[in-house]
């Protein structure tokens, strides 16, 4: 796409007061095409993934209103600021908006909008073998439990247990402990239905966290990744000299607490073990929703029966 032909205005779902995504979350047409600074690429969004912070965001969470909500975001390359060196207008991108910039800055928009802003530090090219569906699930939630592990001090040979296998970053801690980190065993929770998904994605054991205390298996292991808020349970099921993650909440200590960090190198460092198969998204069947229900599938994800990511697509 010509920069000439880039409009100067886009369909973009802002809310301008804080609330139940259901009430506050409107679709505008008369947004404007958020400007480049020297160091970001401007993205055509063709997909893009919800994530929790989406609706806390919009509940309350630390924020600034008006807002155009949205981190995970697949896509093209159609314009670039004057230091982008990597990148050229064209090519085939996923990423994420800096968590912690949105935060402090109301004027970043986000990915739930036909154009997006985004560092080139934040950005990789797209795995060649996923589809921008498949590819917008995988940001934020690949950055969270690649990190994770490395933050805990996850190596091969360790054993882990993971709460929430069957979620957006559970999903993939199942699959990178066992294919990039090698991981003596993985066992992993989900609720009764989900069991053969964690089973699919490599997990050793899956535990029925409906009928199971996993707690209270005569197993221990050497680290537990927490995505549920368990962390008090998760500390009884873990070795005398064990470790405990989570990504929710104040977790209960020693266990220690996680956020990610935004950097764009480990998509790219992924890329390789996402294009061989090793790795895969885990998308919700019920989606991908399109554009227009981008409220429903906030509402769904509100709901944490989610599997996976919950993905918008396409983004006109």
């Amino acid at each position: 796409m010509a920069t000439a032909s880039i409009p100067s205005k886009m369909k973009a779902f802002v809310y301008s007061e804080n609330g139940n995504p259901a009430d506050v979350l409107k679709l505008k047409t008369d947004i404007a095409v958020p400007e480049l600074e020297e160091d970001q690429v401007l993205v055509k969004v063709v997909a893009a993934a919800l994530n929790p912070i989406d609706f806390k965001k919009m509940l309350g969470l630390k924020t600034t209103v008006p807002t155009v909500p949205g981190y995970d975001a697949a896509g093209v390359a159609v314009k670039l600021g004057s230091k982008v060196e990597n990148f050229k207008e064209g090519d085939e991108v996923f990423g994420f908006i800096d968590i912690q910039k949105s935060l402090q800055d109301p004027k970043v928009s986000g990915t739930l909008a036909e154009y997006t802003a985004i560092e080139e530090k934040l950005l990789a090219p797209k795995p060649k073998n996923l589809s921008f569906a498949e590819a917008a699930g995988l940001p934020l939630a690949i950055e969270t439990a690649y990190e994770g592990l490395e933050r805990i001090g996850f190596s091969a040979r360790e054993s882990i247990l993971v709460l929430g296998g069957a979620g957006g970053v559970g999903s993939l801690v199942i699959q990178l402990a066992k294919n990039v980190f090698g991981a003596s065993k993985v066992a992993a929770t989900s609720s009764t239905g989900k069991l053969d998904l964690l089973k699919k994605l490599g997990a050793d054991l899956a535990i029925d966290y409906t009928k199971e205390n996993y707690e209270d298996l005569p197993e221990k292991f050497d680290v537990a990744y927490d995505t549920v808020r368990e962390s008090d349970r998760a500390l009884k099921a873990v070795k005398e000299d064990g470790r405990v993650l989570t990504i929710i909440g104040t977790p209960t200590p020693p266990a220690i607490p996680f956020s990610v960090t935004s950097n764009g190198s480990i998509l790219e460092k992924l890329n390789p073990h996402l294009e061989s198969g090793e790795v895969k998204p885990v998308l919700d069947p019920k989606g991908p929703f399109p554009f227009s229900q981008t409220v429903e599938a906030l509402s769904y994800l509100q709901t944490q029966r989610a599997t996976g990511k919950v993905v918008i697509y396409p983004i006109p």
